[in-house]
């Protein structure tokens, strides 16, 4: 499993208008070939009248699974801009469908292949990407005298992400971190509670992480 990886936040859609035409642009995270398919069916379905749904989409955690597909633009001047904006930024497991009303003027195959790649660009930045992590849960408990030192640290002074606090008999949080840095989590734990912490390893999971922009674009 990869440790880390960039996608989009879930779904979203935006609008660019270039010489009249419209172009909408759906993006969606999709895990598998046939939720893509299913996404880009979807939209073709809700914009039946539109002049074109080209798509493309991207899978895996090498992206093993690339398909793009102009519907009916000129070879090459749509769906594969889109897969190339996707490839850029560096996402995985993300589709994008780009509807297009036709506005009357020709754009010509470079103008084609701009007004694509735009619309797709646009669309993921209103979406919205995550860097997904995978991380260590880890349990701390500690007496309710800690409380306060063990809140403000972990949110104020740490990197680590702080999911939940449960106030039990003792007060116990639930923490991510690194998987490479168990260790030294563990190890700040033990110096910071005066080795006063009881800690239990959990799951390890994906935590997602809200980004501008993803270091591939």
């Amino acid at each position: 499993m990869l440790s880390t990886y960039y996608t989009v936040n879930h779904q979203g859609t935006d609008e660019i208008t270039i010489q009249k035409s419209r172009f909408i642009a759906h993006i969606k995270r999709v895990e598998s070939e046939e939720e893509a398919q299913e996404f880009v069916q979807s939209i073709k379905k809700k914009h039946r009248d539109a002049t074109h749904n080209c798509s493309a989409y991207i899978i895996g955690e090498t992206d093993h699974i690339q398909k793009a597909n102009d519907d009916g633009e000129p070879s090459g001047t749509a769906g594969v801009p889109m897969l190339e904006v996707l490839k850029k930024k560096g996402l995985k497991d993300t589709a994008v469908v780009v509807t297009r009303y036709f506005g009357g003027i020709k754009l010509g195959a470079g103008g084609l292949i701009r007004a694509y790649g735009s619309a797709t660009t646009q669309g993921i930045q209103t979406t919205g990407i995550v860097r997904r992590e995978r991380m260590q849960g880890i349990s701390v408990t500690v007496a309710y005298s800690l409380l306060g030192k063990m809140e403000n640290e972990i949110r104020q002074q740490s990197r680590y992400i702080l999911e939940d606090i449960q106030y039990l008999e003792n007060v116990a949080f639930i923490i991510y971190v690194k998987t490479e840095e168990t260790d030294a989590f563990q190890n700040w734990i033990t110096d910071m509670t005066s080795a006063q912490a009881e800690m239990e390893l959990l799951d390890q999971k994906y935590v997602e992480i809200e980004v501008d922009d993803t270091p591939s674009a």
